[in-house]
């Protein structure tokens, strides 16, 4: 009797394995860097496979390459900042109405184009268009720009913007997920009519432009002057708040554990039971979705849109929807990571991290398969994040038998280039072994 194992049983124990090796990495590196860095990397992690989640929805469901995630994760970034923090004092008094005003001026010049792009003909309907939208524009610059100007006038070393609303940092969460949703929607509207290549420079370009406008528009978040202070959800706690508490030092001494290092830990904590709260609800929801009629469907269109809009599919819509979707995670997870950091820095946001990594991430982890968006999002991130230990070790190795002199200095100088090496080399070493990935769609 044969006892070889058959194909199917080999194939689910392939997650499995490949989620003891990671949870193996992170106990090694807690063991030897110490339990702050393997949270650390843990937690960024989780949020890189929420990115991947989002990006997998649409290039893995439907086959959208989206190469503009960074946008649309700085979309949801922009959340805790407009919901969490406290309101500037007399900021909107001094021009949030103004604000308001110039952005329904805006609003209806735009309408009134359309309607008279649509009512007329001819060489009317291209001046009446043109006219419209040009004394729109200046009638929009008149009322904004002074309410700007006294809106950064407002203590600018300190605010210089609008503030918030001072609601719970989790309202923000979802909010940060709409706000990429709506914006994914108008993109999609325009762009989703083009395909492949044209498809990922266009959603690169847009991405871009979101970034811009995010660090120069001072009286939104403060630009480049970066917002500090954004409150953590609840139940996430303060390390001040913890190294204050006699009670919480008393525990931490009884189990041998310096106090300020306790309160680091248990804030991490913190952070990764949230985390693990919606990845594990994210996980549930499109799981059902893929396994549902509607995500039959998804693959379907994605495998060949001629025979789907043959069997009566609008294939525009169900992009449009899963383009919305997809970016709606990538925006909870900007909105998160901000929660994380406690600060939004619109400067940090570049293609190399927000949109390059997370391609990597669904790859290596495989394209279509949820599960492996998660496996890919904490593995390459803890790669991402231990090349960069290792390189300069590594540089000093390779460069010790090279004498001092202009080579040996440049190869100490390349070692930060180690991670875009590790990267690569392991996206060529995937795709030539595991096309599919580590764990390919069923």
């Amino acid at each position: 009797m044969s006892t070889a194992r058959q194909p199917g049983e080999a194939s689910r124990l392939r997650a499995p394995l490949f989620f003891a090796i990671m949870t193996a990495l992170i106990v090694i590196e807690g063991l030897t860097s110490g339990w702050n860095s393997a949270l650390g990397i843990v937690n960024m992690g989780l949020l890189s496979a929420i990115m991947a989640l989002g990006v997998n929805m649409q290039w893995g469901y439907a086959g959208l390459f989206n190469a503009g995630a960074m946008g649309f994760l700085a979309l949801g970034g922009i959340a805790p900042v407009l919901i969490s923090m406290p309101p500037t004092p007399g900021a909107f008094a001094a021009g949030g109405f103004a604000i308001m005003a110039a952005f329904a001026v805006a609003i209806i010049a735009v309408l009134a184009a359309i309607w008279l792009y649509r009512n007329l003909a001819g060489r009317a309907r291209a001046l009446a268009v043109a006219g419209v939208l040009i004394a729109g524009f200046f009638l929009y610059r008149a009322i904004f720009d002074p309410a700007v100007s006294a809106i950064e006038a407002i203590n600018p070393s300190a605010a210089g913007n609008l503030g918030g609303l001072g609601l719970p940092t989790l309202v923000s969460w979802p909010v940060g997920a709409l706000l990429a949703a709506g914006a994914a929607w108008l993109v999609g509207k325009t762009a989703l009519g083009l395909r492949s290549d044209y498809l990922a420079i266009a959603t690169l370009g847009i991405a871009e432009i979101l970034v811009a406008v995010l660090k120069n528009e001072q009286w939104l978040d403060r630009g480049v002057l970066n917002v500090n202070g954004i409150p953590r959800p609840w139940p996430v706690p303060y390390e001040i708040d913890l190294q204050n508490s006699a009670e919480f030092v008393a525990k931490a001494q009884a189990w041998g554990i310096d106090p300020q290092t306790a309160s680091t830990l248990t804030v991490k904590f913190a952070f990764l039971a949230l985390f693990v709260v919606v990845i594990l609800a994210l996980i549930w929801l499109t799981e059902m979705a893929l396994k549902s009629p509607w995500g039959r469907m998804m693959r379907a269109i994605r495998d060949n849109e001629i025979s789907a809009a043959a069997m009566g599919k609008n294939v525009t819509r169900r992009h449009l929807q899963i383009f919305v979707l997809g970016s709606a995670v990538i925006g909870l997870a900007g909105a998160m990571m901000i929660s994380l950091d406690g600060q939004m820095t619109p400067t940090s946001y570049n293609p190399l991290r927000y949109t390059f990594l997370i391609l990597v991430m669904v790859i290596v982890g495989g394209s279509g398969n949820n599960w492996g968006s998660i496996l890919g999002g904490v593995l390459i991130w803890y790669v991402w994040v231990k090349a960069g230990d290792w390189g300069p070790d590594i540089m000093s190795v390779l460069a010790s038998p090279i004498p001092d002199g202009a080579f040996h200095d440049h190869m100490i100088r390349s070692a930060p280039h180690m991670r875009m090496l590790v990267m690569g080399v392991i996206l060529l070493a995937v795709l030539r072994f595991s096309p599919r990935g580590l764990l390919p769609e069923k």
